[in-house]
């Protein structure tokens, strides 16, 4: 506070919002005077101040996991956005920003990719050495578009000096694969337009039981219809409006008249595959790169909203919450600009991967790179 205070005489257009709990307002007063320093308060999410020096773990974890969402909360209600956030080093989410990394936008430390713990260094390390192996290759093809990445792929074209080409999902040929339509086609088939939700983890990695019973019961008590992708049975059903299988084919599904969000684990070629298919994201990062790719849809793109933790999981209710406002066919003004900014960037893919479009021009240029060295390659 007396930092504040310093800051503030110095000049009168400086404007601080000095964020307590509740209990610690009741503490200091509303009363006091401090010029262009102003009190805001959050619920108490931390152990009493009265206790907490017998629960020093629950308080530190309390900082960790659960302070985010109400101090997002209050800077979205205050009246200016702020220039600048002073906080404590413990919380490590606030204001840690790299911006220094060639062809990637500002990014929280918090969303890059984390390797600690367990066998993640060794992964960590063998990736690294991969990483390091690309300068040794002759052709780099790059997963994406140029039109979606092309921050990035001018960077590692300016850094590489090698062929870099930029071959996208190489899925338009589609309606060209033999399709037997399975039950959960037929099952879409019936469904109104843009109408459900398809919701899948990947075929990696798992969520918790804890977490499952919220997923679906989130998703019952939404009233959205929805398509759930899950390798573990469900024990209590999903309800008379959704429908949960082992598997699918899951850009097939994406592309289905039908579907009208995507839950995701953001891994990339699920990322990929939603915004082929042109679907606003409700995003669910679970670790490695698929944080940095949720931050990529909400933040830099702008077609979906993250899933946001309260405690180790995702509560029914924020579930349900965002599932009905993403589905909601009257939504408001925010979700018909983020479907609207969708439909924009399948418009992009499709004129990437189409005739004379950057992917198709790539691959052509990577064919005849590889003849002209070697016309017997193939």
């Amino acid at each position: 506070m007396n930092l504040c205070k310093v800051l503030v005489s110095k000049s009168d257009k400086i404007l601080i919002t000095f964020e307590v709990t509740e209990e610690w307002l009741s503490f200091i007063g509303t009363d006091e005077k401090c010029g262009n320093v102003r009190l805001r308060s959050i619920p108490n999410f931390v152990p009493s101040e009265q206790v907490r020096a017998s629960d020093m773990v629950g308080f530190l974890e309390a900082v960790w996991t659960k302070m985010e969402a109400p101090f997002e909360k209050l800077l979205n209600e205050l009246e200016l956005p702020p220039t600048l956030i002073i906080a404590d080093t413990h919380l490590f989410w606030a204001n840690e920003q790299v911006d220094y990394i060639p062809g990637v936008s500002s990014t929280r430390l918090l969303d890059l990719p984390d390797f600690n713990g367990g066998i993640y260094p060794l992964i960590l390390k063998q990736i690294l050495g991969c990483v390091s192996s690309v300068r040794k290759a002759d052709y780099l093809l790059f997963p994406s578009i140029y039109e979606l990445e092309s921050r990035t792929i001018d960077a590692l074209k300016a850094e590489l000096s090698l062929f870099i080409y930029a071959v996208g999902p190489c899925i338009p040929y589609l309606n060209l694969i033999p399709c037997d339509r399975a039950y959960c086609l037929q099952w879409l088939d019936r469904q109104p337009c843009n109408s459900a939700l398809y919701v899948s983890m990947g075929s990696f990695l798992s969520v918790s039981s804890a977490q499952m019973e919220e997923i679906t019961a989130g998703l019952r008590g939404s009233g959205v219809r929805f398509l759930l992708v899950a390798r573990e049975g469900i024990s209590d059903g999903c309800g008379d409006k959704g429908l949960v299988v082992p598997w699918c084919d899951q850009l097939r599904v994406l592309c289905h008249g039908s579907i009208g969000g995507f839950w995701s684990h953001c891994g990339w070629n699920s990322v990929r595959e939603g915004v082929f298919a042109g679907t606003p994201f409700l995003t669910f990062p679970l670790l490695a790169d698929q944080n940095l790719n949720s931050k990529l849809i909400v933040e830099d793109w702008k077609i979906g909203w993250r899933m946001k933790q309260h405690g180790s999981v995702t509560t029914r209710d924020h579930i349900s919450d965002l599932a009905k406002t993403l589905m909601d066919s009257e939504s408001d003004d925010e979700v018909q600009r983020m479907r609207r900014r969708a439909r924009e960037l399948r418009e992009k893919c499709l004129k990437a991967t189409g005739r004379h479009g950057s992917s198709e021009t790539n691959i052509s240029s990577f064919l005849d790179n590889i003849l002209q060295c070697n016309p017997i390659a193939f």
